[in-house]
């Protein structure tokens, strides 16, 4: 049974341990412990979630599996990047699921569940940054008809960047809507 809602602040722990987990799994060769411990301190704890979620401009969905939280996602519409040329598009902030549930397809789930809250929102593509080192998330990516578009300096301490890609799905090209509607239609 899978279900997506939206989050609110009293979901604010179920984010915290999913993100504490998530993000060290995905990006722990991207730095050193310590680094990853004081990026994880600073972004995923209580106030700094809470503060997150009664933002009006960001929108949190938990991802439920057996009525058990297994990811998230943190979406912001109209968020205009210089790489790109549309207006009113989508940045997918944030997009997590615990590594056990690997392979049943819920982050294309929700994935594309984000895709579909953009269009619906009037957006013309969607956008997010992903480390160059995770070569799993950079291939769901492509494989949904994202194209990149870019580099960023994701910064984890002051003192420690990560090169990211800028990745974006243009749905106003014919070619990327109909690649990801039939990665939702293999579901």
């Amino acid at each position: 049974m899978i279900s997506i809602i939206k989050a609110t602040e009293g979901d604010y722990n179920s984010i915290v341990d999913i993100g504490k987990l998530s993000v060290a799994e995905s990006h722990r060769d991207s730095c050193s412990a310590e680094e990853m411990n004081e990026y994880l301190e600073r972004n995923y704890n209580n106030n700094a979630i809470k503060e997150e979620l009664n933002d009006i401009t960001n929108i949190y969905y938990i991802i439920n599996y057996n009525d058990k939280p297994v990811g998230f996602s943190k979406i912001i519409l109209n968020t205009k990047h210089p790489n790109i040329v549309t207006e009113n598009a989508a940045k997918l902030d944030r997009i997590y699921l615990l590594k056990e549930f690997y392979g049943l397809k819920l982050g294309l789930e929700l994935l594309n569940f984000n895709i579909e809250l953009s269009r619906n929102n009037n957006q013309s593509g969607i956008w997010l940054y992903t480390w160059i080192g995770n070569t799993r998330a950079i291939n769901f990516y492509l494989k949904a008809g994202f194209t990149i578009i870019g580099s960023h300096k994701f910064y984890v301490t002051k003192t420690h960047y990560d090169v990211s890609h800028q990745l974006f799905l243009n749905f106003l090209e014919p070619k990327v809507h109909k690649v990801a509607l039939l990665l939702n239609d293999k579901k």
